[in-house]
């Protein structure tokens, strides 16, 4: 047995552990998101869910072998970018538009 073969039979198990490890803190995360005691706290855990759900389209892309995918992460990556800085703007200056 050669290395690639070796590699190529623990690469898919890896890839899916690792998509199940996304999205098994994606759901803790989300008590936070529920219980936070503050709002900064709320936001900085819908950030992580928000990177938590790129890491798991981008993990599925690679599994499927769907280039789609990758698509689909980078736009919500963008998308998770901007309501960040949104919301961190409106919680420090109380008006996201001047």
């Amino acid at each position: 047995m050669t290395e690639a073969s070796a590699l190529g039979g623990v690469l898919p198990l890896v890839l899916q552990g690792a998509l199940v490890l996304s999205a098994v803190l994606t759901l803790a995360v989300g008590y936070r998101v529920i219980t936070g005691p503050t709002t900064p706290d709320r936001v900085v855990a819908l950030d992580v869910i928000g990177t938590n759900v790129v890491a798991i389209a981008a993990l599925y892309a690679m599994i499927r072998g769907l280039g789609l995918f990758l698509d689909v992460a980078l736009v919500l990556a963008i998308i998770g970018f901007i309501s960040t800085v949104t919301v961190a703007r409106y919680v420090t200056e109380g008006d996201i538009i001047e």
